[in-house]
């Protein structure tokens, strides 16, 4: 139960702490008056080179900040709960190649704003489901696509002033992800069931310990239950 809630807890604070971070760069713009849009990612230029970095840290105003802050704060803690010891790496993957790709061959306009981010774990949960193949993977992925099905659209350029690009440049840093980290993070939980005349078994993978009845019984028949503990899963 502690270690539950433990996982539970970090799992929320990660996610929170960098809608914090993201929260305090807009009110230092608000109480300065300043906008930092300038070090926004501009492509192909030295310049917006910072903005691979810092870019995902600003927004326009507070309509797009509470828009990013919101699904961040839902899906963050589902990668920080579920996949927790690559929850960093898949953070860190998503955010350098979305904004690497957005500077390579993004529009010539200022780019801001952690939708990228966004657009990629909503992908990668999606698709690390379905690389998987584990049912409670699978379950979440379509919990995912219920929520934010309709964040496809945002992968097109239908509307002006929106960076189509690092959403589409988002998504596919997600499924990419995904794909690299299929074998790693939660393992598949499979069950497998089987008894013979002489033992029963629960297979969940590890340590080996047998229990045995050692009563005599009328026809002098010994039952041996043996129990085959999974590998610790570790960090998630």
């Amino acid at each position: 139960m502690r270690n539950t809630t433990s996982k539970l807890f970090f799992s929320i604070l990660y996610p929170a702490l960098f809608v914090l971070i993201i929260w305090g760069v807009k009110l230092f713009e608000t109480v300065e008056n300043v906008n930092l849009a300038w070090y926004g990612l501009f492509p192909r230029s030295v310049h917006g080179l910072l903005g691979i970095i810092t870019s995902p840290l600003l927004h326009a105003d507070y309509s797009h900040l509470i828009a990013n802050s919101t699904p961040l704060l839902i899906v963050g803690p589902v990668i920080f709960y579920f996949y927790r010891s690559i929850a960093f790496q898949i953070f860190f993957w998503v955010y350098l190649m979305t904004g690497i790709w957005v500077w390579t061959i993004g529009r010539d306009a200022y780019h801001i704003g952690a939708s990228g981010i966004i657009y990629g774990f909503v992908t990668f949960l999606f698709f690390s489901g379905v690389f998987r193949k584990d049912t409670r993977l699978l379950a979440l992925s379509l919990f995912v696509v219920f929520l934010y099905g309709g964040t496809v659209w945002g992968i097109l350029p239908l509307r002006n002033g929106m960076s189509w690009e690092s959403h589409l440049l988002g998504a596919l840093a997600g499924l990419i992800t995904a794909y690299h980290f299929r074998n790693e993070g939660p393992p598949s939980r499979k069950y497998d069931f089987g008894d013979d005349e002489e033992n029963e078994k629960i297979d969940v993978s590890g340590d080996t310990h047998s229990f045995e009845n050692t009563d005599e019984e009328p026809d002098d028949t010994r039952i041996t239950y043996t129990f085959i503990p999974k590998e610790k899963e570790g960090d998630l």
